[in-house]
């Protein structure tokens, strides 16, 4: 597909830090008239941009419709950790599907970050990626959950790349007084989101994948072939690919029940001096803490703190995003009070009430994956992978995802948020309480 043009800094994105320092993209245009193709891919996130690369790798004519641009939701806004395992913690999923499929979702999820890894070196991404996470204990009860983890993955899963360290080591490396102590991770990774995802489509796009943006779906049919319409044209395929997460709408009611879209809420400072970025990150890594409704931050490519905090579950967005984060900002590091932020935004993901992913088959030919709870950079892309061996008739382990149970959501679409907002607010309060 040609392009139309490029852009420095991404025309129809949010205005983020991530859109401002965006690497140069192509523009794509609207999707007009028949177009045909063996795949067709509804949304370009990192699920429909990992699914259309290794796709057209195996030598299939791929298309992906996308209602805005090229990575313009969760995908291009979100904290950029790559971190492994699961979403859900490895003793949860030992109870809930025994041992043998837990270690099974373990080497994937080490595999996903290793696929992020790789691909981000084969196809010569420039994303600022970097390399290690530290997961922080915010009450000191939470200190022996995160040594025992470090010693189940290490023991049961030979995972030998995390480390726990004590109070007096964890805010040396965090420049905080909040923290108890920390899961330190060498194993995982963090970037610059949107440039990542951007790589992703330049090597699609190289590949041969066909991109049409702003190219909203209106409907589609399963069949033989499956037809996928927007308001100017439509898509006829073999297969179909819904990629949508937080953003499925009401395009399939089968599966909406099953995700329960939220936002969250990021901002970016100006970029900080030298000693002073060492002294909050002092290794670099990205970092995250144990409340339900997390903190996460890492330091860019030119030393500012991208840091994430607070989210809603409504479909407005806070008035002023940089405030409502600044004030979580400030409860892990006071001394930014006089720090100026450059830039806030906020983006909707998928959650699921197990917090795994949701992935599988509505018809023989029309996959999906949805729901990665926070996890998505690499469970995405690896989503991706497996989508593509799905689709060349290996089944195998696209089917262990597929055959978890996904809880859907009390009261499907119409009442889960309130029942949502009711359990939020519940661990909300608990994040505030005890020690």
């Amino acid at each position: 597909m040609t392009a139309t043009g490029t852009v420095n800094k991404l025309i129809g994105h949010t205005d983020s830090y991530y859109a401002a320092s965006a690497n140069p993209a192509p523009v794509y245009p609207a999707l007009e008239g028949t177009v045909e193709a063996d795949v067709c891919i509804i949304g370009a996130g990192y699920t429909g941009l990992s699914s259309a690369l290794h796709l057209a790798e195996r030598g299939y004519k791929v298309v992906v419709l996308e209602a805005e641009r090229v990575a313009w939701g969760a995908s291009g806004r979100n904290g950029g950790h790559v971190g492994v395992g699961q979403r859900k913690g490895q003793e949860d999923l030992e109870k809930m599907l025994g041992f043998d499929t837990a270690k099974q979702l373990w080497d994937m999820g080490v595999e996903a970050v290793r696929t992020v890894e790789d691909l981000i070196t084969k196809h010569n991404i420039q994303c600022d990626m970097k390399r290690g996470i530290m997961h922080l204990a915010a009450k000191r009860s939470h200190n022996e959950d995160l040594k025992a983890e470090v010693e189940l993955l290490n023991k049961r899963y030979g995972y030998d790349q995390m480390e726990y360290i004590g109070e007096e080591e964890a805010r040396a490396l965090v420049g905080s007084e909040r923290y108890f102590g920390a899961q330190v991770d060498n194993g995982s990774l963090h970037l610059h989101p949107l440039n990542y995802a951007l790589g992703l489509a330049d090597a699609a796009a190289a590949a041969g994948v066909q991109f049409f943006e702003h190219s909203r779906v209106t409907s589609y049919r399963g069949g033989a072939p499956c037809v996928v319409e927007t308001s100017a044209g439509q898509v006829r395929a073999k297969n179909v690919v819904l990629a949508c997460n937080g953003y499925l709408g009401n395009l399939e009611p089968r599966m909406a029940g099953k995700i329960m879209p939220i936002n969250n809420f990021v901002l970016a400072t100006e970029p900080l001096p030298e000693a002073l970025a060492h002294e909050l990150i002092a290794n670099d890594f990205a970092l995250q803490d144990t409340l339900f409704v997390i903190n996460y931050w890492k330091l860019s490519g030119d030393n500012r703190l991208i840091f994430g905090g607070g989210e809603n579950y409504t479909s407005r967005f806070p008035q002023d995003i940089r405030s409502f984060v600044k004030k979580y900002m400030l409860e892990v590091y006071p001394q930014l009070a006089d720090t100026r932020i450059d830039y806030g935004w906020g983006g909707t993901l998928a959650i699921t009430l197990n917090r795994m992913p949701h992935m599988g088959r509505l018809e023989p030919n029309v996959y999906y994956s949805q729901g990665y709870s926070g996890h998505g950079v690499p469970t995405a892309t690896f989503a991706g992978k497996l989508i593509a061996e799905v689709v060349a008739g290996t089944e195998e382990r696209f089917d262990i995802l597929a055959q978890i149970p996904t809880p859907t959501f009390p009261g499907g679409t119409l009442l889960r948020w309130p029942g949502l907002v009711t359990g939020m607010l519940y661990y909300s309060l608990m994040d505030k309480l005890g020690s």
